[in-house]
């Protein structure tokens, strides 16, 4: 007899899915996923087969594919499968035999289920497949998340299988004289998760013989605090971070406070890329180091007067533009930069993002560039020169600002134009001005 009231049940407790639902069953021919599939018959499910051929043990993989065929059609239900020169990929990838093996069949198993109309993908998973997981996770380092073991429910992928124990699924399989396959590479112990299974989970139920029914207590108490921990960010989130202009700003004062600070912190920039080592530095430099940067792949964090300030980077900056006499519009990183000739000495007032510069002066062809170190240049109003760095500091531009600001240079390699900001001295519109070249920036 099947265990169909508590399939259904834990179907049900998980909001796993119902019957409206067309299934998507990941069966390798093992007796996990043939129990599975045998239930979701049973309970009256809508449900196809898919079943990958790794190419990886010969007649034994051609074996577990015809299986699964064979099974689909005594169930009567649609079969996909796929062969996979995983051998190929692996090399290819420059990845693990594993690793390459879940990548083809979690994107073969979406492209299925989206070209076939299934709603969710079923896997096979038990309690002892979770204590393995958090086993090789605590192994290998882990946070929170690594703790709480394999969930039920992950976006599109469901495991109904979780209320039942690996010991269980054998006791079922064998009073309902089920048919499956052994997958031979399962004795081996040259994979990590084979030689936990194998050789230190029965050690750890000398200890405790009823090692699966503890974890999954734990299980539900580490996903407890997960939440918890989510909750009480999501709540810090709010209160600490401002947003400008598609920034995030973060008083350093604040993080300061964040107890336990490591923990907080790093859930707070974990989105932003942030890994335990950023944290670490960040919270070492708070009082050290202003003007710090920090890199991730998508974005960067700034310590910068008395703030952290997150954005987004790309990791280039904006291309050096030529400007020819006859070009009248370029664009420089998020700016349209537009020239405009006047035969008239107009003097631009009230638009900080425009200028008028007496035409006579240029020598062309001009340039647009972000700042380099040792830039000097004639504030307007001011005698003698400046550092372009020491006027940035001075209009309090923060750090990760400085390289998008546009400087229009010369051809005689003056800066003319610190663009937004300030006209050079050198270049201003004067009574003996006969003709003059406007300049505008705009956002894009």
């Amino acid at each position: 007899m099947l265990p169909v009231k508590g399939f259904t049940e834990f179907i049900e407790r998980h909001d796993l899915f119902n019957h409206d639902n067309k299934i998507l069953a990941a069966v390798s021919g093992g007796m996990d996923s043939v129990l599975m599939v045998h239930l979701l018959k049973a309970a009256g499910f809508s449900f196809g087969i898919a079943h990958c051929n790794f190419q990886l043990r010969g007649d034994e993989s051609l074996r577990d594919q015809e299986f699964c065929n064979h099974l689909a059609e005594k169930l009567r239900v649609p079969f996909h499968t796929v062969n996979f020169d995983t051998a190929k990929y692996v090399a290819d990838e420059k990845i693990s035999t594993q690793m390459a093996a879940r990548q083809l069949r979690y994107q073969w198993f979406e492209e299925v289920r989206q070209q076939s109309g299934y709603d969710l993908i079923a896997l096979a998973h038990h309690q002892n497949d979770a204590i393995e997981t958090i086993l090789l996770n605590l192994t290998r380092g882990t946070g929170i998340a690594g703790i709480h073991g394999i969930l039920p429910k992950n976006g599109l992928l469901v495991r109904p299988l979780l209320f039942l124990n690996r010991q269980e699924i054998q006791a079922v399989i064998d009073r309902n004289h089920l048919a499956y396959v052994e997958d031979s590479s399962n004795a081996s112990t040259k994979y990590a998760r084979n030689k936990l299974r194998l050789e230190v989970i029965p050690k750890l139920k000398d200890l405790n013989p009823a090692l699966e029914e503890t974890f999954e207590k734990n299980l539900h108490r580490f996903r407890d605090l997960e939440v918890l921990l989510e909750k009480q960010v999501e709540q810090l989130k709010s209160r600490l971070f401002e947003f400008h202009d598609g920034e995030v700003h973060v008083l350093l004062a604040e993080i300061k406070k964040l107890e336990p600070q490591r923990l907080l912190l790093f859930k707070l920039l974990q989105e932003y890329g942030a890994n335990e080592t950023i944290v670490d530095d960040l919270i070492e430099a708070l009082d050290k180091h202003p003007g710090r940067v920090f890199e991730t792949s998508g974005h960067q964090m700034v310590l910068d007067r008395g703030k952290l300030i997150i954005s987004n980077n790309n990791n280039m900056l904006p291309v050096e533009q030529v400007i020819n006499i006859s070009v009248r519009e370029i664009n420089y990183g998020r700016y349209k930069l537009t020239i405009l000739h006047d035969d008239s000495p107009l003097i631009v007032k009230d638009n900080p993002m425009a200028v008028s510069v007496d035409s006579e002066l240029l020598s062309y062809p001009l340039t647009v560039r972000s700042w380099k170190q040792g830039d000097t240049f004639c504030p307007l109003g001011m005698k003698g020169s400046k550092k372009v760095s020491d006027f940035f500091v001075g209009e309090k531009i923060p750090l990760h600002k400085k390289q998008e600001i546009p400087l229009l240079v010369n051809g005689n390699g003056e800066i003319a134009w610190i663009g937004g900001y300030r006209l050079d001295d050198r270049y201003k519109v004067s009574v003996k001005t006969k003709k003059v070249t406007i300049f505008e920036l705009n956002l894009i």
